[in-house]
């Protein structure tokens, strides 16, 4: 009986032996699930809601190698800008969007975003080594661009894989005739525009917008010279305060006393033709507008461009900037395999591709430094170390809320009516006035 209990029986040895077969086969299984493979997903579909521009297309000429690298189908649709933000607002109202990665402006969206929780919070899928690559490196995202696409509560929903930094375009031609040096601060600036303003030639010394709405970057681009923002963090109006009366004042002299005849009416594109034709000096603007300067067909100052960042103001050093970001929505049951689609699309490669097509200002620091693209470059080393540099100074060129379109109304009109000679204190006061019900409102539930 005692030797009969000692010796195992044949059920005893074989399940023994198969848990020992068993044992790599779990651990192997567990390891494997622990570990990145792009395959992981391989099967899946997914729909992304991207807007018409020549970032998108580059995405799409990408969607053949991501399916061949994951097995992952892409359905992507490109709407123009204006249709895109309202497709986006319906959809995530419903709760039920039709789209599993949706880009968004930043500079619009993000504090509606946030409100509405319409995004996946991206921070547990970047530290989870199962489904972020080795090389994907989020460090290398500039530290700016990511400070933007942090919500208020600390959540990255979108990953800023676009740009927007504002920087001084000038004519180096007309500096050097006239001997004039960068200006050194914003101040500066505007002594620089007097020397270089020359009516009788037809040259102006400086440009910007002029045009309401569009004009409202302007202000707050120099507003970041004074180290603050037209919303304060905890929601309250600073647009009619020292600080933003100054800016302003300073808007008005550049454009009222240096600026071109009929500045009033220009947008981005009236200040791009102006200064493509030699017809300015300095043109305070989106770094996203330099392709056509160094274009023989389209440019007559090929070669002349200089490329500056925002000079630093009375107490701070900051480049506007507008951003777009990419999230996963909140409502797709394929999270995982979305994530892959970003990671691929926002990674070294690709945000490299859009730096040499010209398609704009990428979000990750390396592709400024890779000297290949600066020596084949027509836009030459200043251009990339102005994007370098402005990367680590940036900050948000419009407030975070809501009712973003209408503060740029009410203010642009503002600022219009200074230009044309009415009071900027007593101006903005009165638009501080008429908006703040409005971001009140915006702010309740």
């Amino acid at each position: 009986m005692t030797d009969h209990l000692l010796k195992p029986t044949r059920r005893v040895l074989l399940a023994g032996g198969t848990a020992a077969i068993a044992a790599p086969l779990v651990l192997r299984k567990a390891q494997a699930q622990g570990a990145f493979d792009w395959k992981k997903f391989s099967g899946q579909s997914i729909d992304v809601l991207l807007v018409k521009n020549p970032r998108s297309d580059l995405m799409q000429q990408a969607e053949k190698e991501f399916t061949e690298l994951t097995g992952i189908k892409v359905s992507s649709e490109q709407v123009p800008e204006q249709q895109q933000r309202q497709k986006a607002v319906i959809e995530f109202a419903s709760g039920k969007p039709s789209f599993d990665v949706s880009g968004i402006s930043l500079h619009v969206q993000k504090r509606m975003a946030a409100k509405g929780k319409w995004f996946e919070n991206l921070d547990p899928f970047i530290k989870n080594a199962a489904l972020t690559a080795p090389d994907f490196d989020f460090a290398d995202f500039g530290a700016g661009p990511v400070a933007y696409a942090r919500q208020a509560d600390g959540a990255l929903d979108t990953v800023p894989f676009f740009v927007d930094y504002w920087i001084v375009y000038y004519n180096k031609e007309l500096f050097e005739a006239k001997g004039v040096a960068y200006p050194k601060s914003m101040d500066e600036m505007f002594t620089a525009a007097q020397k270089l303003h020359d009516p009788a030639k037809g040259i102006a010394g400086f440009v910007s917008r002029g045009l309401k709405n569009a004009n409202v970057p302007v202000w707050t681009s120099l507003m970041l010279g004074q180290g603050v923002e037209t919303v304060t963090p905890d929601g309250k109006l600073a647009t009619d305060t020292p600080e933003a009366i100054w800016a302003a004042e300073l808007y008005k002299k550049l454009n009222k006393e240096t600026g071109p005849v009929g500045s009033v009416g220009f947008n981005w594109n009236e200040c791009q033709t102006t200064f493509m034709q030699g017809r300015a000096a300095m043109w305070l603007d989106g770094v996203g507008f330099a392709t056509p300067l160094e274009d023989p067909t389209k440019s007559r100052i090929v070669g002349k461009v200089g490329y500056g960042i925002t000079p630093p103001g009375p107490k701070a050093h900051h480049a506007g900037m507008f951003a777009d970001g990419m999230g996963i929505s909140r409502g797709s049951s394929k999270k995982e395999a979305a994530w892959l689609y970003i990671q691929f699309m926002t990674n070294k490669k690709n945000q490299l591709a859009m730096l040499k097509a010209g398609a704009g200002a990428p979000g990750r620091s390396s592709a400024y430094l890779d000297k290949a693209t600066i020596e084949a470059s027509k836009f030459g080393k200043q251009y990339f170390d102005c994007l370098l540099g402005s990367a680590k100074i940036a900050r948000a060129g419009l407030p975070q809320i809501v009712p973003v379109t209408e503060f740029r109304d009410v203010f642009g009109v503002a600022l219009t009516n200074a230009i044309g000679g009415a009071d900027v204190a007593a101006e903005l006061k009165k638009a501080t006035e008429t908006f703040a019900p409005v971001l009140a409102k915006s702010e309740q539930g």
